[in-house]
């Protein structure tokens, strides 16, 4: 049994052929027509975005504590001898308002003299409501 000493001299070269043929002409493209769906779609997802990206930002609180209590201050009216602060989230989206409490307590030591709330918005930072109890 005669072995060859390398594979490749076993087999006959061959020419290989190539073809190379030379491109076609493409003839030039209108411009890319989208079906009304397609681009239905497209519109309806940015909408859907937009409205995410305005509720999620409309959640968050962005005005600190002390801020809003300096902002409310000047609206209560007279010198508080206490002051609540609270953050309350109203309507169906959950906005967020920070709720501030004045008061100077009643000299029976039952009730207040003198009672105000002011609501103001957490994002923004402006007064939405004042709301003054006196007896």
């Amino acid at each position: 049994m005669p072995l060859d000493s390398v594979p490749s001299q076993a087999v006959e070269e061959r020419p290989i052929r190539v073809r190379l043929d030379p491109p076609a002409e493409e003839p030039p493209r209108g411009p890319v027509r989208v079906p009304r769906r397609a681009l239905l779609a497209v519109v309806v997802l940015f909408g859907l975005t937009y409205l995410a990206a305005q509720s999620c930002q409309q959640s968050q609180v962005r005005l600190s504590k002390d801020r809003a209590v300096q902002t409310a201050l000047p609206r209560a009216g007279f010198e508080p001898q206490r002051t609540q602060v609270r953050l309350v989230r109203q309507g169906l989206n959950g906005h967020p308002f920070w709720a501030i409490s004045f008061s100077v307590p009643a000299a029976s030591g039952d009730g207040y003299a003198k009672l105000t709330t002011v609501r103001v918005d957490a994002n923004t930072g402006k007064i939405e409501s004042v709301n003054r109890e006196r007896p």
